[in-house]
């Protein structure tokens, strides 16, 4: 063969696998497209919207990515973001949600969907940050959850939850917002979750959680900056091992039945800046080192059995506000003290 004419057929079959590639390409990325695009309009068909944003805006002339509540990603057109919170949305999450497959953030946040979480989310495991707060969703929460392992954020309080919280949730080693708040969940808190090294807020309160926490909670929590396990039944001593959570700033375990005495070591805590202990069964004295805590702004813990003097070094505190001692077995007064002028007894 000539040279010349070889290098034409060379040029030519090149051109060809060229197109071919290109074709494949974008159908694939049509075909995708696509599968984004019928999964979020099969979520559209199970909604009422009652201001009718998604009924207007969603529509197959337009854009996916150019839909309201939709984001893309840069480089591959995917949808990464349906964020959809505060418009008054009523229905279910159907199942076709599961085909987001590059989904990174889920917001539904303060809507009236209600039924069950669906199975196929667990096929989300690039989600990163899911809040489905203030729904009517219910049943138990979901093992599979455990499986998004990239996830940050997991907030779903009011709502209405049953059941335990599972233990698979150890496996989110990226987590660090927990809120299962205002649900109507029971039973015992897993250990478990206290060794997600990851985490900086818990949110558990107002729900009927019971038994006792460990003592060495704080072990595995060097980040933990908020503890919020009010309105729940939790039980038995109050957890010795506090003083090891150094970056914690919130502790918040009012209304429930703990008993034992108050640790010395919580006057580690240099960045605590709220206590809230009232109405627990704690007893005998208020540490001297709670003086040490010179970013405290709101101490509360009456309604108890304390015991002894209220200690001076407490009303040192130049950051504190608010103090909450009554009902207890206290001796001296409040206002015996030099206060500082922004302090409400």
């Amino acid at each position: 063969m000539h040279p010349k004419v070889k290098n034409i057929t060379y040029f030519h079959f090149l051109s060809i696998l060229f197109i071919q590639c290109f074709m494949a390409t974008l159908a694939m990325a049509v075909r995708n497209l696509t599968t984004d695009q019928f999964a979020l309009l099969k979520f559209k068909d199970h909604i009422v919207d009652p201001n009718n944003v998604l009924t207007k805006n969603w529509t197959v002339f337009s854009s996916t990515c150019s839909w309201v509540g939709v984001s893309c990603g840069i480089n591959h057109g995917r949808v990464i973001s349906l964020s959809l919170p505060d418009m008054n949305l009523t229905g279910t999450i159907p199942p076709y949600l599961g085909n987001l497959s590059f989904l990174h953030f889920l917001r539904l946040k303060s809507n009236n969907f209600y039924g069950y979480l669906p199975k196929e989310l667990a096929q989300l495991r690039r989600l990163r940050f899911i809040q489905l707060d203030f729904n009517n969703l219910h049943g138990e929460i979901p093992p599979w959850l455990g499986r998004l392992d990239k996830v940050e954020i997991l907030s779903m309080s009011d709502n209405h939850f049953v059941g335990t919280i599972p233990q698979s949730l150890v496996y989110l080693s990226n987590l660090k917002i927990l809120d299962f708040g205002y649900n109507q969940l029971s039973g015992q808190i897993p250990s478990s979750i206290f060794r997600v090294s990851s985490l900086k807020e818990i949110y558990l309160r107002y729900n009927n959680l019971s038994g006792s926490l460990p003592d060495d909670l704080c072990v595995n929590l060097p980040q933990l900056e908020g503890l919020y396990l009010s309105r729940n039944k939790l039980s038995g001593y109050f957890p010795s091992g506090i003083g090891k959570c150094s970056n914690l700033q919130e502790l918040d375990f009012y209304e429930n039945q703990f008993r034992g005495f108050i640790p010395r070591n919580i006057g580690n805590l240099t960045r605590l800046e709220g206590i809230y202990l009232n109405s627990n069964k704690l007893e005998g004295k208020i540490p001297e080192e709670i003086g040490n805590l010179f970013s405290l702004r709101i101490l509360s813990a009456a309604h108890m059995g304390l015991t002894g003097q209220i200690p001076a070094s407490i009303f040192n505190i130049s950051s504190l506000k608010n103090v909450a001692f009554q009902n207890n077995s206290l001796s001296g007064n409040v206002l015996r003290f030099v206060l500082p002028s922004n302090l409400q007894a």
